[in-house]
C-alpha cells in the first residue's frame, strides 16, 4: 500500500525536469490578441454566448491595470506567454487509450493508482486541455455530473450560462480573472443533485507542460439541495529557465443544507506565476471547506473567498504556504458575512526558509444586516533562518456590532531548546527540526486525506532538506 500511495505524489525529480517535454499539437504565438481568443472558441466549437463573454473579458484585460499589492509580479511578462496549448490528444474515458507519452507522466503521478485506490472520479487535464475524465458508474445513475468544463457548456448548457462567470466570479473582477474569461480553456465541472452525498473524492490533476506556457482552467461546482461532495485538485510543472502564467479560476455554489469540501495541494515549479481566483457562494446552513497547500511556485497570489449570503451558513478555511529561497507567497483567505447567524474560520500557516517570504493577506467583511456573526481568525507563522521573512496583513470590515471576531497571529522560529532536546533522544539535527515541521502543519495533514496528507508532509520534507549548514 505505501508504495502505491507514494507513486501518487509528486516526488519524482523527472517530472520536473526540461527533459522531460513533449511536443504539443498545436503552440499559439506569444501574446493575447483577439484572433487568439475567437480561435480558441472556434477550436471548442462554442455558443455565441461564450464567445461574446470571452470578447467581453478580453475588452476589460485591455483596459485594466495589473495589481498594485501584493508580490512583485514585475518579472511576469504577458506577451512571452503561449495562451493556448493543444496536447496531441483527445479526451478519453479509458486510461488505456490515453495517448503513451502524456500517460506516463500521469503514470508517475499515480493518477491511475489513486482512482482505483480511494476517489470515485478522475479528471486530468495537460497544459490546455483535459485529456481523460471518468467517474463511477453508480454515481452517474444517480445524476451527479463530472465532466470537464468544454463538454459540460455542449452537454449542460443552461446550467453553464446560468453560473459560469456570473454571480461568483465575475469576467471585470480583476486584471487576471478578465484574462482568464478571455483565454480559458479545460477544467472541471460538477453537479451534485438534490439529497445526494457522494462518499469518495472527486479528483481532477492540472499538469502544465510547455515551455513559457500558460494555464487557465475553469473548475466550476454546483452542490445542489442537501448534497455534499469532495472534491481534489493537485497541480504541477517541469523547471525552465522561462516564466509561465497560472491563472484558473474556481467557481463553487453551495446551496441549502449542501456541504463541499475542497482540497488543494499546488506544487508548480519555481518559474511559475502562481494567480489563481477561488471563490464560494453559500446559502443557508450550507457549509465550504477550504482545505489548501501552496508550495513550488516562484510568486502567488490565491485567497480562497467565501460569501456567505444565506443564514446561518459556515466557512472552514485552512491553509499552509511554504516559501524558500527566490519564491514569495502571497496566500491568505476571505470571508464575506452578508446574511445573519453566519460563521468562518480561517487559520493559516506559513513556513520560510532561505530568504522565502510569506505573506497572510485577509480580508474579513461583515455587512449591516449580517446580525451575529461569529469570526475566528488564526495566523501562525514559522521561520527557519534569520534571513527569511513573514508578513501580515489582516483587513477587517466590520458593519454590525453584534460580531463576535476573534484574531490572533504569531510569528516564530524553531527554538534551540526543541531541537537540542530531540537531539538528546538520538535524532539528527536535520531530522529534529523535520519533526518540529511536521507539528506545525499537523492541522493541515489531519484535514487531508491519507494519501495528500503523505503527499503534502513528503513535499515539505524535500523543501526542508539541506536546512541544516
Amino acid at each position: 500500500m505505501k508504495d502505491t500511495i507514494n507513486k501518487s505524489l509528486n516526488i519524482d525529480r523527472s517530472l520536473f525536469d526540461d527533459a522531460n517535454v513533449e511536443r504539443p499539437k498545436f503552440k499559439a504565438k506569444p501574446g493575447v490578441t483577439k484572433e487568439l481568443v475567437k480561435q480558441i472558441s472556434t477550436e471548442k466549437n462554442e455558443p455565441a454566448w461564450m464567445l461574446e463573454k470571452r470578447l467581453q473579458a478580453y475588452e476589460y484585460f485591455v483596459k485594466a491595470s495589473l495589481p498594485q499589492w501584493g508580490p512583485d509580479i514585475s518579472g511576469l511578462d504577458l506577451d512571452s506567454i503561449s495562451y493556448f496549448i493543444q496536447p496531441d490528444a483527445q479526451e478519453e474515458r479509458r486510461w488505456e487509450d490515453v495517448p503513451e507519452d502524456i500517460k506516463q507522466t500521469f503514470d508517475k503521478l499515480g493518477i491511475p493508482e489513486a482512482e482505483k485506490a480511494a476517489l470515485a472520479g478522475v479528471g486530468a487535464q495537460y497544459d490546455s486541455e483535459m485529456v481523460y475524465h471518468n467517474i463511477q458508474e453508480d454515481l452517474a445513475k444517480q445524476g451527479v455530473v463530472f465532466v470537464n468544463m468544454d463538454t459540460a457548456i455542449h452537454e449542460y448548457p443552461e446550467l453553464v450560462q446560468k453560473y459560469f462567470m456570473t454571480q461568483c466570479v465575475p469576467i471585470n473582477d480583476h486584471k487576471f480573472v478578465m484574462l482568464h474569461g478571455a483565454v480559458w480553456s479545460g477544467g472541471t465541472f460538477i453537479y451534485i443533485p438534490k439529497g445526494v452525498k457522494v462518499a469518495l473524492p472527486l479528483q481532477a490533476y492540472f499538469r502544465m507542460n510547455a515551455q513559457s506556457g500558460g494555464q487557465f482552467e475553469h473548475t466550476l461546482i454546483i452542490a445542489d439541495e442537501g448534497s455534499e461532495v469532495q472534491y481534489i485538485e493537485g497541480c504541477s510543472a517541469p523547471r525552465y529557465t522561462t516564466n509561465s502564467l497560472h491563472a484558473g479560476c474556481v467557481e463553487i455554489f453551495v446551496h441549502k443544507n449542501a456541504r463541499v469540501r475542497y482540497f488543494s495541494i499546488e506544487n508548480w515549479s519555481k518559474n511559475t506565476f502562481n494567480l489563481n481566483t477561488k471563490r464560494a457562494l453559500v446559502d443557508e446552513c450550507g457549509v465550504i471547506e477550504w482545505i489548501n497547500g501552496n508550495m513550488g511556485s516562484g510568486r502567488t497570489m490565491l485567497y480562497p473567498a467565501s460569501v456567505l449570503r444565506g443564514n446561518g451558513a459556515k466557512s472552514d478555511s485552512l491553509g499552509i504556504a511554504f516559501a524558500g529561497a527566490g519564491q514569495d507567497q502571497d496566500t491568505g483567505a476571505k470571508a464575506i458575512h452578508v446574511a445573519p447567524n453566519t460563521s468562518s474560520t480561517i487559520r493559516a500557516k506559513s513556513i520560510s526558509k532561505d530568504g522565502g517570504v510569506s505573506s497572510y493577506r485577509g480580508l474579513v467583511q461583515v455587512g449591516k444586516k449580517a446580525e451575529n456573526a461569529s469570526i475566528s481568525v488564526e495566523c501562525d507563522a514559522l521561520l527557519i533562518d534569520a534571513s527569511s521573512v513573514s508578513k501580515t496583513f489582516p483587513y477587517m470590515d466590520i458593519a454590525n456590532n453584534s460580531a463576535t471576531v476573534a484574531h490572533e497571529a504569531r510569528v516564530g522560529k524553531i527554538g534551540d531548546e526543541e531541537i537540542f532536546y530531540l537531539m538528546s533522544r538520538g535524532l539528527s539535527e536535520e531530522r529534529a527540526m523535520q519533526l518540529v515541521v511536521n507539528g506545525f502543519i499537523e492541522p493541515i495533514v489531519k484535514a487531508l486525506p491519507l494519501e495528500y496528507a503523505l503527499e503534502l508532509n513528503r513535499l515539505i520534507e524535500l523543501e526542508m532538506e539541506g536546512s541544516i549548514g
